[in-house]
């Protein structure tokens, strides 16, 4: 059965008025200014070769940098900490330019080294033997202590201006399978270590930190046993969409789904695990990560799909449909949702060399979202 836009927007709308009855603790007071209403790109230091991405942003409405680190931190930590970066971090400042980090980080909060000498910090696979190819135990209270010191220690190094931190899971790792894990979903583990990293946050780095809990392939599902702490909100990351298609359009299929991951089959998938989520994580806070000006994603499944002897340029030109943006923005405000990001990884000096200035989808970006 076909479902017009009014009739999927009516959809949501009556879902959006469910939120109406969200805890109090998510509900601002009246008289409390507006709070910043995140308009975001998130980017690798690599991507600053295009020298003036700051500026970029003023011209086109974006209020926040998001720095990504998406295997180790190192290289984001050097940069942050030497001369260029600390002239980026100065000319943003000026700028009113906000700065975030967000950061598959979980290999550094939790070194792999430590496997051979405690295997118990780690994930039990399927068959029955701890591995260190992902994340961690979350039921090891040593394993928790490891990992918020560490998130302690990189909190004093990458200071969001916001206050609002992202330390997320192992880009697509896998969780606990171990017996005491049985009736715990992966959300539900990863819940269970923002909970320790946010008390450990707000009591010795910043009394006002806020941590993401990232619904993302595996942690797409909300969490079934584990509440978040205060300070914990959603950020949600629908990344096997297909951006021909606004996901308004709840039938439209997404791109086949890796074996590894539980990713939805259409958009009305992603669309119910959102509102899964913010009943539970309430909309005050959400954050919406998308990927339309992602050129590293749209290369990726550029080579993903080619046929034999086709040749994929290092970066394919980003397919920016302002129409798709404008829509996705309209349905994601109808949850009550307001903050915004996007990645634009590899929109760097090459990017600019290969497709000429990329301002006008920045600019067009920036108005989708004003």
């Amino acid at each position: 059965m076909k479902v017009t836009r009014r009739q999927a927007l009516k959809s949501i709308t009556t879902t959006a008025a469910a939120f109406a009855t969200l805890p109090s603790s998510n509900i601002s007071a009246a008289s409390k200014p507006e709070p910043h209403r995140t308009r975001g790109v998130v980017l690798r230091p690599f991507d600053l070769s295009l020298k003036d991405w700051p500026e970029r942003c003023v011209k086109a409405g974006i209020n926040t940098i998001g720095l990504h680190a998406n295997r180790r931190v190192d290289v984001l930590v050097d940069f942050v900490s030497g001369e260029e970066g600390k002239r980026f971090l100065s000319r943003c400042a000026k700028l009113n330019i906000e700065v975030e980090y967000e950061l598959h980080i979980m290999g550094d909060l939790l070194s792999r080294e430590y496997f051979s000498h405690d295997q118990s910090l780690f994930r039990m696979h399927k068959i029955g033997r701890r591995t260190p190819d992902g994340n961690c135990n979350p039921f090891s209270s040593k394993a928790l202590d490891i990992i918020a010191k560490k998130a302690v220690d990189y909190a004093r190094i990458l200071k969001p201006t916001t206050n609002r931190y992202f330390f997320w899971p192992d880009d697509g790792g896998k969780w606990d399978f171990s017996p005491q894990a049985r009736n715990f979903n992966a959300s539900d583990q990863s819940l269970l270590v923002e909970n320790r990293i946010i008390k450990a946050l707000r009591k010795h780095v910043n009394p006002k930190a806020e941590l993401a809990h990232l619904s993302y392939h595996n942690t797409l599902s909300a969490p079934s046993r584990v509440k978040p702490e205060p300070g914990i909100f959603l950020e949600f990351a629908p990344i096997t969409r297909d951006y021909n298609k606004s996901i308004i359009e709840r039938n439209a299929k997404t791109l086949s789904p890796s074996k590894n991951h539980p990713d939805p089959q259409t958009n009305a998938g992603y669309l119910d695990y959102l509102t899964e989520n913010l009943k539970l994580f309430g909309v005050k806070n959400a954050q919406i990560l998308e990927y339309w000006l992602d050129a590293s994603l749209f290369t990726r499944n550029a080579r993903r799909i080619r046929k034999p002897g086709q040749k994929i340029p290092p970066v394919v030109k980003v397919p920016w449909d302002e129409k798709v943006c404008r829509s996705d923005v309209a349905a994601y405000r109808e949850l009550g949702i307001k903050h915004f990001t996007t990645f634009a990884c590899l929109i760097d000096a090459r990017y600019e060399k290969l497709y000429g200035d990329p301002q006008p989808i920045l600019d067009a970006y920036g108005k989708a979202l004003s």
